[in-house]
């Protein structure tokens, strides 16, 4: 039978600090919008207080919590653990996330205040601020043994940075970010700094969705920004349509003669 907390019980806070991965899980405010639900693995997580989660958020080729954290009146978020060891039982955080993005201030304020070792490839730290807490059974849940953990994603952007300190400017984790951080799927904006670095160097975001959805948004500028220029052309248009018939309708014939528009009388 699932259990409700306002806050996390001081009493599960051991078990959760000794999982190996937990789940992500966000929502734009679209009804048509894509949910997301993304593994995390690893131990850059923990409990600060009964009403405070945090997690370090690593980079890869999507972006969608950044882009639903940030959606103006949304971020919301749930975090889920599942034990695969042991005693069957799921957890649940839910509450509202805030991003601290990677070199701005709070980032570094939060990983020097808490001793946080920060990961090749580290994009931000996630927190969240808890309004509820569940548990419940578990009881479908298999049973796994854990071996180790992956070590290619730390491999691939240590490399990748050792790169780029050399001179190979092309291997910028910044550029990265442009191409594959800056927009979700559903054309909302993601990570902010990459969304910099892409419109100040004019790097062109990969293309995500395929078919129809491809066609609502993309995740691209082109999808968001054409969206936008159709709407700036169809106000422009009404706005001269709707300018000819008041000025049509104010002037008389004889006025209009004079400002050289006999068509109008």
């Amino acid at each position: 039978m699932g259990v409700f907390y306002e806050t996390i019980p001081s009493s599960l806070v051991p078990w959760i600090h000794a999982q190996e991965m937990l789940f992500v899980g966000t929502a734009p405010l679209s009804a048509t919008g894509h949910i997301n639900i993304s593994p995390k693995g690893g131990k850059q997580f923990g409990v600060l207080d009964e009403k405070t989660f945090w997690y370090m958020d690593l980079t890869g080729s999507g972006v969608e919590t950044h882009a639903h954290l940030y959606e103006q009146g949304n971020g919301r978020i749930v975090v889920m653990f599942i034990s695969l060891t042991g005693a069957p039982r799921i957890l649940r955080i839910y509450g509202t996330g805030q991003v601290l993005e990677n070199e701005t201030e709070p980032y570094t304020a939060f990983i020097t205040k808490h001793a946080i070792k920060t990961k090749p490839g580290s994009r931000s730290i996630i927190i969240i601020n808890v309004n509820q807490c569940s548990t419940s059974c578990g009881f479908s849940v298999p049973l796994y043994d854990f071996v180790s953990h992956r070590m290619t994603l730390d491999d691939f952007f240590r490399k990748k940075e050792e790169r780029y300190r050399k001179g190979e400017l092309a291997e910028s984790i910044d550029r990265y970010w442009a191409a594959k951080s800056s927009w979700s799927v559903d054309g909302l904006m993601g990570m902010k700094r990459g969304f910099e670095v892409g419109r100040r160097e004019g790097i062109r975001p990969i293309a995500k969705m395929v078919g129809a959805c491809a066609q609502r948004g993309n995740g691209g500028r082109e999808g968001l920004w054409g969206r936008e220029m159709v709407r700036v052309v169809m106000v422009l248009f009404l706005g001269m349509v709707l300018g000819g018939v008041v000025v049509a309708g104010i002037l008389e014939p004889e006025r209009l003669t004079v400002l050289g528009m006999p068509g109008l009388r």
